[in-house]
């Protein structure tokens, strides 16, 4: 149709897209709600009942004054725009999102405004601003219909009479959906008791709502809320406007433009001009949704809260009783994100039919109607671990537990508050609610609802309600009077009293005039978008800070986009371990968890891609201001500290937008006469006429003036939809662009027009492919990322992990995991539903255990494994589901459920126990079918299957996620000592004790009493036995090392003692700490205590088959050959070469120099670096020991140790003697400080024995940077000739001054030594 064509060749620069009434159709009468009645079948599947009984017939138990009835979109002006398809059935809904309500004379009837978006396909908006009124119900036979009805609900409900009793009459349709805005219904003080609710056609005239509707492609709020509501002025005014009704539509519709970028624009209403500007390309973009408002109503603090959620991707309930607070708070929380925007489900205003969305397994940002006098905790939700609940109304929000903070948070709160106070908002927030009029407009009718009511809070409710676009007729004209002014207040309340009416000035000026010639209303509007840019520019300097140089670190590797659309998956598009080294360290918190969210991923995918096209317009300004920030500071310094930077352009955003509108740019043509036909659309006070369509679906024929404008768009539009062409040709492209581009992406609004059963499965079967390709990401990366670290330690490539990343990593599992238990559930119990559903599992064993009675294998533990140790004496550790939970419920630290289940997600994780304890709780099949209705993820055969797979994928690496992140528990250790194998040996009458050490401390020495000697038979029944002891601390993190001794009392006090294992019995770790050495007086070295360092045992192949293969030992490399100290007895036969010590020495430095390069967060321990068995002590030993003559003839061995108290002693002498006097004053210093620390040894109360003395000078001479001054003391020493062969490496001058060149390297860190090392050592 030629209309149609005229009016699309221009739509996508046109003002408005659409004129909507909707309203109740006089043809088809009155029609019960297909929503309600959804909503009520939803509601009864949800509780476990027949939903096909529970939504058959009507609902008689409420009045039909109460009721939802269907309403219609009864004309919509064009019929359609090829840019924009209308989309009946969202707008109808969107519009009114409860359907028809009605009213009689004696209820309030104020009109009411509110605002919607659709989002599209494509991502793109459309806005919709709603002006609601009541209208004179005309039609005989819906007045009789409604009489019916209500007599039919009085035979139901005899006691419906009574007020009371009709307030409170039961509802199908609980909290989450009202039928009806109960905070409009009247308060009993203003109608006759009798017929409260009721309806009598006799005597009550019939009122029902008619919604006027604007569809815009930009979110010019205030504007068409002006519009509107001159529209409505002129259908209630006595007098008819000056226009036909068409003039002024078809006016907004074909002849007003979208403003330019950084122009203004004045248009015509019917009687006053209304003005709209829009920022230019380098400023922020268009927001006209008050964010002063959202301030007011939740706080600068709770503000910034809900800031950080919607950075961090989490699902945000807003709940309100008022559609307009739900869709200001939701537009200006995400107008903040800038330069990033939300990727997800994005549905500010939910409608009743559309609750099952709740349970959508991803983020989401939607806002829900309230009741009034409905309580919260009545409020069920399918999830709240990641929900933040925003309670408007009532000024309070519920955080999700455990999230990182926004950085420099209390300064942006502090610089937040300054630009309020300046505009006389009050930062703490906590505007009253709305407090709607509860009278009729009666003279002298006097509202009982608020009794002392101060004249303040009263202004700033009818503030509140002027912001709202609530207020009509005399409120209006009483607010615009009222504003800051004091005596006129007074008068006011006076006149109320005495039943005058107060009418605003409306002279010369329209509306009033207020400074400058502008009117009230528009000083306000001024005072809203100047407030805004300031608001929004302090946030967005906040990012401009943070991520200044995000392009160094964005990676660019395709040739071309198809490449890169096509390898997207594959690529790594950003260095995140590079760009979270560079920030200062109290960001890394919250960016490492924001740098793995889907609305960076696409912003930094937009950068990439703007290579091949045009830059998106939010990244083009937020590079242009970073540029912008570099010409000014030349990369200063201060940007990548964490000093606050206050934003420095408030003053010029809020000058650019009042410069537009007071200097106008354009004026659009003035509404003017239409070619119509005569006689039709006579006026009628009250009512709004039918338009007529035929001039309304035809723009003028000149609008080519526009095309030129548009024509850059077009073309983007052109490209975006060939891209769109091309994508869908390729499975594989199209199955990337759906994960990479947020599985939630095709779900950012549920279709609204076709809601039946059928759709909603077809929803949840893509939540349910959603959630796998989601946990297929997510255990990839976390395989990726960890197998790269590991590999790094290995000695390949380069880390390109972080713990905080790790960390990071591991949340986001946990929070998937809650979110799939989430999905489908019958009944919620509790905050966490895994949490929850592994309580009814424990419930269930437990009691089948206490049934069977049977200690020995009970069956809460189904395929119990058996933890056979790559060692004799550990006995065996029960792994189950029961077991681990049972660890977690006894921390007394963690409180809440979902710290519960996010613990034993970690445990298990750690264990790699994570898959096979999940399949275990979910093969009780009655429990799984109980607990979740038939679509949920977790009733999904299929999908379930490969899910446990993908997580049994993370077996493949080593977690530390418990240990490392619970460390203040206390923890259960075993320790068993075992003695070398003859019985002779391992038998000791002297009392035995350890101490074990790790990362986070130590156990304290814990002595063993001597009856716990234990004999075992192994598999050819040779007995073992094994000293095992059990001891509760703090947690220790990862052992380090042992400390064993004994006190060398009664006749078999000597002891040869192969190792030490110590457990940790909640993660099962097992740690092995060698020794193969003797313990006692005037044996091996005379040691009564050695210092042992351990290593993590690797798990044999019977633990191994039932969680999957493992990475190598982290400390070693596979491939490398395990050199065993000389002066072990296992190594006393081996003689390693001189290369060979040499490369030992070499290697062991390079291992403390690549330790020490690490973050300080990944190091682990240097100890073992130092002392392990390819540390630097045992390579240093092989040095002391080549060519040493240590073996005698009849004679005790003597030790490396012996030459040293020998060259001490020389030097002591010879100090004696004045030898040394003549030598260098340095030379001097550093013999006195080694006889020092030698002394200092030999003096300690601890009998560590002589190669524990050596052990103790190395690790000592390293800490304190002396080793190299003392090597070359000890090589002059005329004591190395009688103790060392000629051929000895420490008489070789050249080798030992490569020796002291490779120990020179170790000066440039910072050695600190163990407790368990140096303990009583004195210097």
């Amino acid at each position: 149709m030629s209309g149609t064509n005229a009016a699309s060749g221009a739509a996508p620069c046109r003002f408005a897209h659409y004129f909507v009434i909707c309203g109740i159709d006089t043809e088809t009468g009155l029609e019960p709600d297909e929503l309600a009645a959804l909503y009520q079948w939803l509601e009864a599947d949800r509780q476990g009942r027949d939903p096909d009984t529970a939504a058959a017939g009507e609902n008689f138990e409420q009045s039909p004054l109460k009721r939802t009835f269907k309403s219609k979109v009864l004309a919509h002006y064009p019929e359609n725009v090829e840019w924009n398809p209308f989309d009946q059935d969202a707008v109808n809904m969107l519009c009114m999102p409860k359907g028809l309500s009605f009213r009689t004379q004696a209820d309030s009837r104020e009109p009411q405004f509110h605002s919607f978006l659709i989002t599209r396909e494509d991502g793109s908006r459309t806005y919709g601003f709603v002006h609601t009124f009541y209208e004179e119900v005309t039609s005989p036979q819906i007045c009789s219909a409604m009489q019916t009805l209500y007599q039919m609900h009085q035979a139901e409900n005899p006691s419906s009479a009574t007020p009371s009793s009709s307030s409170s009459s039961s509802s199908s349709m609980d909290s989450l959906a009202s039928s009806l805005d109960e905070a409009d219904s009247p308060s009993s003080s203003s109608c006759r008791s009798a017929a409260c609710g009721g309806y009598d056609a006799s005597r009550d005239t019939l009122y029902v709502s008619k919604a006027l509707c604007l569809i815009t492609p930009m979110p010019f709020m205030h504007a068409c809320r002006r519009f509107l509501s001159q529209v409505h002025r002129a259908v209630a005014a006595a007098a008819p406007p000056p226009l036909p009704l068409e003039s002024y539509v078809h006016n907004i519709l074909y002849e007003v433009p979208l403003p330019p970028p950084g122009r203004s624009l004045k248009f015509h209403g019917v009687y006053e001009p209304i003005v709209c500007q829009r920022p230019g390309p380098g400023e922020l973009p268009l927001a006209d949704f008050p964010l002063g408002q959202t301030f007011t109503l939740l706080g600068v603090e709770n503000l910034v809260q809900l800031f950080n959620c919607t950075l961090l991707e989490m699902q945000i309930l807003l709940y309100s009783q008022d559609y307009q607070r739900l869709m200001t708070v939701a537009e200006g929380i995400t107008t903040l994100l800038f330069p990033f925007q939300w990727q997800h489900v994005y549905v500010p205003i939910l409608p009743a039919s559309l609750l099952h969305f709740l349970d959508a397994p991803v983020p989401y940002l939607m806002g829900l109607q309230s009741k009034e006098g409905t309580d919260r905790s009545k409020l069920e939700l399918p999830q709240e671990a990641n929900l933040c609940f925003v309670d408007i109304d009532n000024h309070c929000i519920e955080l999700p537990e455990d999230f990182p903070q926004f950085p420099n948070k209390p300064e942006l709160i502090q610089e937040l508050s300054e630009v309020l106070l300046r505009y006389g908002i009050s930062p703490v927030g906590g505007a009253p609610p709305t407090s709607v009029p509860t009278s009729t407009t009666t003279p002298g009718s006097v509202s009982t609802r608020h009794p002392g009511l101060k004249s303040q809070q009263a202004l700033r409710e009818l503030e509140d309600d002027g912001r709202n676009g609530n207020l009509g007729g005399e409120q209006l004209a009483v607010l615009d009077l009222l504003q800051g002014n004091a005596t006129l207040e007074r008068l006011q309340a006076l006149a109320k009293r005495t039943g005058v009416r107060v009418e605003a000035l409306r002279g010369v000026g329209g509306e009033g005039e207020a400074q400058g010639g502008r009117t009230a209303v528009e000083e306000e509007e001024l005072r809203n978008a100047k407030l805004n840019v300031q608001l929004r520019e302090v946030f967005a300097s906040r990012f401009t800070t943070m991520f200044a140089d995000y392009e160094a670190f964005v990676i660019q590797s395709a040739p071309d986009l198809e490449s890169w659309l096509t390898n997207r998956e594959q690529m790594h598009n950003f260095d995140k371990a590079s760009f979270l080294s560079d920030q200062p360290e109290p960001y890394l918190p919250f960016l490492s968890h924001f740098i793995e969210t889907q609305m960076f991923a696409t912003f930094i995918d937009n950068k990439i891609m703007s290579q091949w096209e045009e830059k998106e317009p939010l990244l083009r300004v937020f590079d242009g201001r970073i540029n912008k920030a570099r010409l000014y500071n030349v990369r200063a310094p201060s940007l990548r500290s964490s000093n606050y930077q206050r934003c420095t352009i408030l003053k010029e955003s809020a000058q650019a937008i009042e410069q537009r509108l007071l200097k106008i740019d354009h004026t659009a043509i003035h509404p003017h006469l239409l070619d119509m036909k005569i006689g039709q659309g006579k006026y009628e006070q009250g009512f709004f006429p039918k338009l007529q369509s035929d001039v309304l679906s035809v723009g003028p024929t000149n609008n080519n003036r526009w095309s030129n404008r548009t024509a850059t768009a077009q073309r983007r539009k052109d490209r975006h939809r060939q891209q769109t062409e091309h994508l869908t040709l390729d499975n594989d492209l199209k199955e990337y662009m759906q994960e990479a581009r947020s599985l939630g992406k095709n779900l950012r609004q549920p279709k609204l027009s076709d809601l039946s059963p059928a759709v909603i499965a077809q929803t949840n079967w893509k939540f349910v492919e959603g959630l796998l390709k989601e946990c297929r990401m997510k255990t990839k990366r976390m395989l990726v990322e960890k197998m790269g670290r590991e590999a790094v330690e290995l000695g390949h490539g380069e880390a390109n992990i972080t713990g905080l990343e790790e960390n990071t990593l591991i949340a986001s599992l946990c929070d998937l995991l809650e979110r799939i238990w989430s999905h489908g559930l019958q009944v919620k119990q509790g905050k966490s539903a895994l949490w929850s559903h592994l309580l009814h599992y424990q419930a269930r064993e437990e009691k089948l255990e206490q049934q069977q009675q049977q200690a020995e294998s009970p069956v809460s533990n189904g395929p119990e494994r058996r933890k056979s140790e790559s060692s004799i004496g550990m006995p065996s550790l029960r792994a189950s589901v029961i077991q681990d939970m049972r660890h977690i419920q006894s921390m007394g630290a963690i409180k809440t459920d979902v710290g519960r289940a996010r613990a034993w997600i970690r445990l298990s994780l750690e264990k790699k126990l994570l898959s096979q304890h999940l399949k275990q709780l979910l093969s009780r099949q009655a429990l799984t079918k109980k607990l979740y209705k038939r679509y949920a993820f977790l009733r999904c055969e299929e999908e379930k299957e490969q899910f446990l797979f993908h997580l049994l994928s993370l077996n493949t690496v080593d977690y530390f996620c418990f240990t490392s992140v619970f460390t203040t528990i206390m923890i259960p250790y075993r320790a068993v000592i075992i003695p070398i194998k003859k019985l002779s040996n391992a038998m000791t009458t002297s009392n035995p004790w350890v101490c074990v050490s790790g990362e986070l401390g130590d156990s304290g020495v814990r002595q063993i009493t001597k009856n716990v000697l234990e004999m075992t038979f192994d598999s050819a029944f040779r007995p073992h036995t094994h000293i095992d002891a059990m001891f509760k601390c703090q947690n220790l993190g990862k052992l380090t090392t042992v400390q064993l001794g004994h006190d060398n009392s009664g006749l078999l006090a000597k002891w040869l003692v192969d190792c030490v294992m110590v457990r940790n019995e909640i993660t099962g770790h097992t740690y092995k700490f060698p020794c193969g050495r003797w313990l006692g007086k005037g044996v091996d070295d005379g040691s009564l205590e050695r210092v042992l360092i351990g290593e993590l045992a690797l798990p044999n192949a019977d633990e191994d088959c039932g969680r999957g293969c493992r990475t190598p030992d982290m400390q070693h490399s596979p491939g490398q050959t395990r050199r065993s100290s000389i002066t072990s007895m296992g190594g006393r036969g081996y003689k390693p070469t001189s290369a060979q010590i040499q490369e030992a020495i070499g290697e062991a430095v390079n291992i403390i120099c690549k330790h020490f390069h690490k973050p300080e967060k990944e190091r682990g321990s240097l100890t073992i670096l130092l002392c392990g068995e390819v540390g630097l002590v045992g390579a240093l030993e092989q040095f002391f020991h080549n060519g040493f003559k240590s073996a005698r003839l009849f004679q005790k061995t003597v030790f490396v140790w012996d030459f040293v108290e020998k060259a001490v002693a020389y030097m002591e002498s010879a100090d004696q003697m004045g030898d040394m006097q003549e030598t260098a004053e340095p030379l001097g210093l550093t013999c006195v400080s080694l006889c020092h620390y030698v002394s200092a040894i030999n003096s300690s109360p601890r009998n560590i024995g002589k190669d524990g003395k050596f052990q103790l000078l190395v690790c000592l001479g390293a800490r304190d940077r002396l080793l190299i001054q003392w090597l070359p003391l000890l090589v002059e020493c005329p004591v190395i000739q009688r103790m060392y062969e000629e051929s000895a490496l420490l008489r070789d001058r050249t080798t030992v001054n490569a020796l002291i060149a490779v120990l020179q390297t170790l000066h440039d860190f910072p050695i600190t030594l163990e407790a368990s090392l140096v303990k009583g050592i004195d210097l």
